[in-house]
């Protein structure tokens, strides 16, 4: 048996478009990293970028268990003395910018280094029930349905 080592220029990308309304972020993190990876294909190659192009929607309406809401606070230091700030993932979630929550949930589970980064561009998250990638034609792939726990 031979192993099936796959070229960049052999690879075919997929667009997915996944409905984060009501799902577990660490449920929905982990399997938007396998698919961004290209870990669900049976030709997985670890050093080619051939996961699929995913779209995230609905990323304000993501659930999580127990109280983090309130207490996981993400800390960031501006760089001066005593300069470490932080929020917690209720005031992101209800802030300008709830699509990070997302964002950085599958950018912690994503391999460090070049190859990771140039996988993180092909995630696109939105706040809203709407994308503009309709000429993509993305595949529906819903998360929610896959496991019970997944949904809150």
């Amino acid at each position: 048996m031979k192993t099936l080592n796959v070229k960049p220029s052999e690879v075919q990308k997929k667009w997915v478009v996944v409905d984060a309304d009501g799902v577990v972020l660490g449920r929905l993190a982990s399997v938007i990293s396998m698919r961004l990876r290209g870990k669900h294909l049976p030709t997985f190659t670890p050093n080619v970028d051939m996961g699929d192009n995913v779209i995230v929607i609905n990323a304000e309406k993501v659930k999580l268990t127990g109280n983090k809401l309130a207490d996981k606070t993400f800390y960031w230091h501006t760089g001066h003395p005593g300069g470490i700030k932080g929020r917690t993932v209720g005031e992101l979630l209800s802030g300008r910018f709830p699509n990070r929550v997302i964002e950085k949930a599958v950018e912690r589970m994503i391999t460090r280094g070049p190859l990771g980064r140039a996988q993180m561009k092909n995630l696109r998250v939105y706040a809203g029930p709407n994308h503009p990638h309709e000429a993509q034609q993305p595949e529906v792939l819903d998360v929610a349905s896959m496991n019970p726990k997944n949904k809150r």
